[in-house]
């Protein structure tokens, strides 16, 4: 547990502490990669969306190829009854997942019979109001549906998502510009990208390289209603360097502006600080 937040985590009816260990050297998950997961929060009493957080890992599992076993009430009432574990003010991240246990036809497929469930917690504490972050171009790219399961949140998508944030901040940035194997801009490494110009927001439009994600999607929901306009369309990083504001969006900070793009300094602006006002206000609504 050295290193590691509060954590519990519930499989197979029961509630653990700590990092439990669930996995063996023949565990196919571990072995070749065949995990999915989820991330919903609960902070201030709420759980916003927590109902596509799950829904989201079920269809998931059954992307690649195995049963999903818990329905999407079961997993909120057993995300209620976890977080009672934690402080009040404390924030915490939900992560539900699925993975194969077994070979099933020779070792490179897994057997969906062998599916297994947990629902690990654990607490991560929200970035600060005032949090921003500098960000540059990525060398790497997103893959495509030919190469890799970018239609599920899978484990196996997030070496190449890793290795581009180390990338960056080799060279002092906090995060990376990621762009489809088209050379367009896709998203973040951890997190889906805005812009605003002109006062119109701007968003590249999902084209099956990167998760559409439910914050994002809720983000673009409130600013829509809250009379901006939002456009989803393929984007070129020179659009990124000219910005007004730069601002991602994403399950585990929500709204984050950004401060830097390569050597050009920005200032979080009114838009990222209204994208955020709104979700809260839809979150604890």
């Amino acid at each position: 547990m050295s290193g590691l937040s509060d954590t519990w985590t519930w499989i197979d009816g029961t509630w653990h502490e700590g990092n439990p260990p669930i996995m063996g050297p023949r565990t196919h998950a571990s072995w070749l990669g065949s995990s999915v997961f989820d991330g919903g929060r609960f902070f201030e009493g709420v759980m916003p969306d927590i109902d596509l957080h799950c829904q989201r890992v079920n269809d998931s599992a059954v992307a690649l190829g195995m049963k999903p076993t818990m329905k999407v009430g079961e997993m909120i009432e057993l995300t209620r009854e976890g977080c009672a574990r934690f402080g009040t003010d404390q924030h915490i991240y939900v992560k539900p997942m699925y993975w194969v246990e077994a070979d099933g036809h020779g070792v490179i497929t897994g057997d969906p019979e062998s599916t297994r469930f947990c629902l690990c917690l654990f607490d991560a504490p929200m970035a600060p109001k005032d949090a921003a972050m500098s960000i540059t171009l990525s060398p790497f790219r997103r893959p495509t549906m030919e190469c890799m399961p970018v239609n599920a949140k899978a484990g196996c998508l997030y070496p190449n998502n890793a290795r581009a944030m180390l990338e960056a901040k080799g060279r002092g940035f906090d995060n990376a510009v990621v762009r489809d194997m088209l050379g367009n801009v896709a998203e973040l490494t951890s997190a889906n990208v805005f812009l605003a110009k002109d006062g119109k927001v701007h968003t590249p439009a999902p084209n099956g390289t990167f998760l559409d994600g439910i914050t994002r999607q809720r983000i673009i929901q409130l600013l829509r209603s809250s009379g901006y306009e939002v456009f989803e369309r393929t984007m070129h990083y020179d659009e990124f360097l000219d910005a007004d504001e730069i601002f991602s969006t994403g399950n585990y900070s929500k709204v984050t502006p950004v401060k830097r793009i390569e050597q050009r300094d920005l200032q979080p602006g009114p838009v990222a600080a209204k994208a955020r006002e709104l979700y809260w206000d839809f979150s604890h609504a």
